[in-house]
């Protein structure tokens, strides 16, 4: 599912949230801090760019990389914004969270897109990690009072 399929509105209103921001580049142009290339959401400082033919669980991926980190962090962010393994569960689990909070999108529909575009966990399926072997990274956003449901 990308960005043209379901608008931007919902998900520039979660990033604000967050203090984040979203910039819909032009089509075909190139996204700024796409770590994977295009069409691959981008981040940069507190922004995350991406383009209407942007995956949705890439723009909440990145975005997620910027909700775990401190404010502080954030600035320096560039194209790649792992720090640990630990953070990046956190980024995987949250993005599937925040998910259900997007209209027509869901937690269901982006774990089936992550397990299409090729994330990979030890039990087979997003699905399965994030219902049966995710506990570390749910007491990581715990401890940081970020939502783990």
């Amino acid at each position: 599912m990308t960005l043209g399929e379901t608008g931007v509105d919902a998900l520039r209103a979660l990033l604000a949230s967050h203090d984040l921001q979203l910039v819909l580049v032009d089509d075909g142009a190139a996204i700024p801090g796409s770590y994977w290339g295009e069409p691959e959401a981008g981040l940069i400082g507190n922004t995350v760019y991406v383009r209407a033919d942007t995956p949705v669980h890439s723009a909440l991926h990145e975005a997620c990389h910027l909700i775990v980190q401190p404010p502080e962090r954030r600035a320096a962010v560039h194209t790649d914004a792992t720090d640990s393994v630990a953070e990046e569960d956190a980024t995987c689990y949250l993005q599937i969270v925040l998910a259900a909070r997007l209209p027509g999108v869901g937690s269901e529909r982006l774990m089936r897109d992550m397990d299409a575009w090729g994330y990979t966990y030890r039990l087979g399926s997003t699905r399965a990690w994030f219902e049966h072997d995710a506990e570390d990274a749910r007491e990581w956003l715990r401890e940081r009072d970020l939502p783990v449901r």
